[in-house]
């Protein structure tokens, strides 16, 4: 549940910087597929997974591995949920119905199953983990340029600290389910400079709006000001865990990276309205 709302909180923060004018109908329409596309994934994800989500603390109460829904209601669960999320997202319009399904399809045919084979999933995991934010403005303008485009590079990025943090406090917990998160598959200083270095890509992607280089996408100094200043804060907290390399430090990463994606949105979303009201 709280993965699918994020996902759809992404999405329509996208919308609201795509759109020239709000239409609830779309936004009510995008936040039904978007919701149902991101369910269909996870359902997915926990069929192929059912028996090694058994083996781990955090997984082993799922609906499958728990015993409480079979294989085949999933599965017919899931099916219905890509169909109607599919359907619901070209009625939009067609562009964003594709870039919903191919969220979907990288999602369960090529990062699921490399998840137990190497740390480069979460490299692939990052492309679907990417396309909400964009898929909003997509939603808006049925266009995908360099306003999208730049919206997905920051998510993109912000993946790698935000899921090797999760990696790192449940790393024992993901070995017995065979996974390999983290980069070079150990909790050492290694792993901890590249979280260090993508979060320092993520914050400067963030900046670029600021430049003046992507188009209808603007960010006022004030406002780069306050992305910077919650950059700072991120930034700060991947150095503590390459300084303490403890569960604990990277528990607070993956919250105040959880805090800097939400805070983001919502900084791009209020500029752009407070800019679009002092102008006009």
């Amino acid at each position: 549940m709280r993965l699918s709302v994020s996902v759809v909180f992404s999405s329509v923060a996208g919308y609201l910087l795509g759109a020239f004018q709000i239409d609830f109908y779309i936004l009510l329409l995008l936040c039904i597929g978007g919701y149902c596309m991101v369910g269909a994934s996870n359902v997915f994800n926990q069929i192929i997974e059912r028996d090694l989500d058994a083996k781990m603390e955090r997984t082993k109460n799922r609906p499958i591995p728990a015993g409480r829904m079979g294989v085949t209601a999933a599965f017919i669960l899931g099916s219905i949920l890509t169909l109607v999320g599919v359907f619901v997202l070209y009625i939009i319009n067609p562009q964003t119905a594709m870039f919903g399904a191919i969220s979907i399809f990288l999602y369960v045919a090529v990062y699921t199953p490399l998840k137990t084979r190497t740390p480069l999933s979460v490299f692939v995991g990052a492309f679907p983990g990417a396309i909400p934010f964009m898929l909003g403005w997509v939603a808006a303008t049925d266009n995908f340029g360099i306003e999208p485009g730049t919206l997905f590079m920051i998510q993109f990025f912000w993946q790698f600290p935000h899921f090797w943090a999760i990696g790192w406090f449940l790393f024992q917990d993901y070995k017995k389910g065979g996974f390999f998160m983290l980069p070079n598959g150990k909790r050492d200083k290694g792993t901890a400079i590249q979280v260090i270095l993508y979060s320092i890509w993520t914050v400067l992607a963030s900046l670029i709006p600021a430049v003046g280089v992507t188009g209808r996408l603007y960010l006022s100094f004030v406002s780069a000001v306050l992305v910077g200043g919650i950059g700072v804060w991120l930034i700060y907290y991947a150095v503590r865990l390459y300084k303490k390399q403890t569960d604990k430090s990277a528990r607070q990463l993956m919250l105040v990276s959880v805090s800097y994606i939400t805070l983001l949105q919502i900084i791009y979303v209020a500029d752009k309205y407070i800019l679009e009201a002092i102008q006009g």
